[in-house]
This record gives structure tokens, C-alpha cells and sequence, in this order.
């Protein structure tokens, strides 16, 4: 990102965290300059002094607000951008496989090895899910496969860096590779391809392993989301690993969070079935436009747009392409723009996976970004979360 890069007033108070008059507060002290443009009426500010006015404020900020800021050197969503280690992450899915990209966040190097799990683990995974009921969702298998894996990992109580890190390929290998196949294995050994025949009857294609990968990469790690907040939280109290990933899971499977897929999945089938006038007035009847817009890019989710760019050439009925495109422009009409729920389930109906592989997807994807943020955590101080309740309730009374 160049240096001369010009931010409006609503792009520097989203990066220092403040609102917009505190800004002029530090133009008029001389800690941030304005820049005018020729042509435009409002204030804007250059990039370089705004990191350097950030660095600062943030470092000088007191202990005590180190538990709500929970800080991070993996992940900044910043000018409508979501970035990796500081690299633009939309940039990365087309063309670094996930594997790579998931180093990059857990050591900051680049390294595109395959995740292979022991055999044992896998078998082991496999006979303890195959124990859950029939009805049970995919998704209620990676809790079980989890679980498997800590209990077969006696090295899961060393929480040094290097230990974590490496514990990390075989952890989301096993996840991948002891679900069920649902089609044929793929020759590739690259995980999008592992995990393709487990979601969808459909052959892979080079196209469409590209549009899955692109998806792990792109949901690898959003910043401070609500699960990766309950990652962090049990790191602190020095959970093992696997046991804040199943913090994690557990935050992620509700409907307000890694479960929407689902949710915009069922809507584009009733587009597809009763009409798209009909999906959107049931979405809003029952509380809103699943897969629609996104309060950190007001301008549109670039994971979205990055996903689609990929999706939109796969082979797709005519029927689902018009009921895709009137969705959106729909949307796009009330003032929303598709974010990468949308995306995700769009890619789920053109592969021919069912409305739970969204969240098996963000499921496996998020697991690499939580194992990063576990890094990190260890490396705080223990048990540093301990908010105050804001207690409401009756006064104390004497007995």
C-alpha cells in the first residue's frame, strides 16, 4: 500500500478507532496534517501519518484496555481491505494455495507443503464420528474429529510457538480427511482437493478447486470475530490448542455467525423455487437479507467480489445464474452489496454441495486463522480477560 496514499475523515477514524471530531482535535494540536485536493471540498489525510499517529496512540494506550483490544500482528481490516501479515488477502486467494497461506499467518513465512495427518488419528476420527446419529450435520463431525485429535496428541500441553505451529497441518488434515466422501477422491493432495469430494457428488475441476481454495484463503482470518474472540479467551486461561479451536467452533455454529451460509443457501433455493420477489420478502419477514452487506466495508466485502470473479465461470444451470444475479441486484437497489456468505453459498449451489458445506468451509478455513491468534495469545500474560459485569440486579441485603 503506497505511502502517499490519501484516507477520507470516516477511513482514519475507522483505523484509530475514534470518532471522526476527535481527528480534528488532533489536526488542530499539529499530530495529523490535512491534505487538500485540488477539486474536492472535504479533508483527506495521507497514509504514512496516520500508521505512524496509530502506532503511537495505540502504544500509549494503559494496560487495562488490553483485554478489549486484544492485539494482533496476523490480521487488519483497514480501507475496505482485508489484509494478511499486511499483504491484501483478495490479491492472495486466486493464486497462493491455502496451505501457504496458513504458514504465512501461524510463522509469517511462506512455505506451500501439504497437510498430512498420522493415519491413526484419521482412522481413530473416522470410528469416533461414525458413532453420531444419521441426522447429524458435517459440521457436528468436526467437533467429534477435534476432540479425537487432542486426545490422541500427548504433546497437546506444549504450548511453545513451534510446538503450536506444527501441531497445526496435521490438526486441519484430519479435519478434511476424516469426513465422509461423498464422491470421488480427487489425485490432487492439496487440501481444497481433499475437501471437495467431502462436500459434493460433483467431479473437481480446475476451476473449481481454484474457487475452494480461493474461499479457505479469503476465510482464513477476519480480525476480531466473535470466535476468534473465545479462541483467544480460552488461550488465555492456557487451554490447549485443540481445546480453543473447539471454543472457536462452538462461537462459529451460531446462525448469526459461521452458520449464515446455511441460511443464504436456503434462500437461493427458494429464489430458485417460488421466485426471487418471494425468497427476499420471506428473508425480511423473518428478520433480514442473509448474505447482504457488512458493517467493515461499507463499499462492498472484497471477499465477496474476489470469490465471485471465480464462481461466475464454473458451469453453472441458467435458472440458478438469473436467480444469482436478480438476488444481487436487488440488494444492490436497498443499498446492500453481496458479502462472502453470499459468495460461499453461491459456490456451494454451482458445485452441488448441500446447505451445510458453507460452514464445514468457514469451519476448516477459520481453524488456520484461530491457530495464529493461539500464537499470540500464549504469548500474553495468563488469564488476562476478567471484564466487569455491570451488575443490574437488587442490591445486597443482609441476612
Amino acid at each position: 500500500m503506497p505511502d502517499d496514499q490519501l484516507l477520507t475523515t470516516a477511513e482514519v477514524a475507522h483505523r484509530l478507532r475514534i470518532k471522526p471530531e476527535t481527528i480534528y482535535a488532533y489536526v488542530s494540536r499539529g499530530l495529523l496534517a490535512r491534505v487538500k485536493v485540488p477539486g474536492e471540498r472535504i479533508s483527506r489525510f495521507r497514509l504514512a501519518d496516520v500508521e505512524r499517529l496509530a502506532a503511537r496512540t495505540q502504544a500509549t494506550r494503559p494496560d487495562r484496555d488490553t483485554a478489549a483490544t486484544m492485539r494482533t500482528a496476523t490480521t487488519l481490516i483497514a480501507y475496505g481491505r482485508l489484509h494478511y501479515r499486511g499483504v491484501d488477502a483478495a490479491k492472495l486467494a486466486p493464486v497462493t494455495p491455502f496451505e501457504e497461506i496458513a504458514r504465512w499467518l501461524w510463522t509469517g513465512e511462506r512455505r506451500g507443503e501439504s497437510f498430512v495427518a498420522a493415519p491413526e488419528s484419521i482412522d481413530g476420527a473416522r470410528r469416533a464420528s461414525a458413532h453420531l446419529p444419521e441426522h447429524a450435520r458435517t459440521f457436528d463431525r468436526l467437533l467429534v474429529v477435534v476432540a479425537l485429535a487432542a486426545a490422541m496428541d500427548p504433546l497437546r500441553f506444549d504450548l511453545a510457538p513451534a510446538t503450536v505451529a506444527a501441531l497445526a497441518p496435521g490438526l486441519l488434515a484430519t479435519m478434511v480427511d476424516a469426513l465422509p466422501l461423498a464422491g470421488h477422491a480427487a489425485a490432487d493432495d492439496s487440501l481444497a482437493a481433499r475437501l471437495w469430494p467431502r462436500l459434493t457428488r460433483e467431479p473437481a475441476t480446475a476451476e473449481g478447486l481454484r474457487a475452494l481454495n480461493a474461499a479457505l484463503v479469503l476465510l482464513a482470518d477476519h480480525d476480531l470475530a466473535a470466535s476468534t474472540i473465545a479462541v483467544r479467551v480460552a488461550a488465555s486461561t492456557r487451554a490447549n490448542p485443540y481445546a480453543a479451536v473447539l471454543a472457536g467452533l462452538g462461537a462459529l455454529d451460531g446462525p448469526l455467525h459461521g452458520a449464515v451460509g446455511g441460511t443464504v443457501h436456503r434462500m437461493i433455493e427458494s429464489a430458485l423455487r417460488d421466485g426471487v420477489a418471494a425468497a427476499i420478502a420471506d428473508s425480511l419477514r423473518t428478520g433480514g437479507l442473509p448474505g447482504f452487506g457488512h458493517p467493515l466495508y461499507p463499499d462492498g466485502d472484497p471477499r465477496a467480489a474476489a470469490l465471485l470473479d471465480l464462481v461466475t465461470p464454473l458451469p453453472a444451470p441458467g435458472e440458478l445464474r438469473r436467480a444469482v444475479d436478480a438476488l444481487i441486484s436487488t440488494a444492490v437497489r436497498r443499498g446492500s452489496r453481496p458479502n462472502v456468505d453470499f459468495a460461499l453459498a453461491v459456490l456451494a449451489h454451482t458445485s452441488g454441495m448441500g446447505p451445510g458445506a458453507a460452514e464445514v468451509i468457514f469451519a476448516i478455513a477459520r481453524t488456520a486463522g484461530w491457530i495464529a491468534h493461539i500464537i499470540e495469545e500464549y504469548a500474553q500474560p495468563s488469564n488476562r480477560f476478567r471484564w466487569s459485569s455491570g451488575y443490574v440486579g437488587p442490591p445486597p441485603m443482609s441476612v
